[in-house]
């Protein structure tokens, strides 16, 4: 194996997994039962904000 084909494979396979990888991320983020999950966590910064102020 030469490092062209080595590289090709890589930069080929590698743009596919990563491709996936960024796909797959995207769906979690979007999935309708993470909602709750991620208001939480936007609120979260604002609720130690108070909890310190009291």
């Amino acid at each position: 194996m030469t490092y062209h084909s080595l590289a090709h494979f890589s930069q080929t396979w590698g743009l596919v997994l990563l491709v996936a990888i960024f796909l797959s991320a995207v769906a979690w983020a979007l999935w309708p039962s993470n909602k709750q999950r991620f208001e939480d966590a936007a609120q979260l910064p604002l609720k130690e904000d108070e909890d310190h102020i009291q």
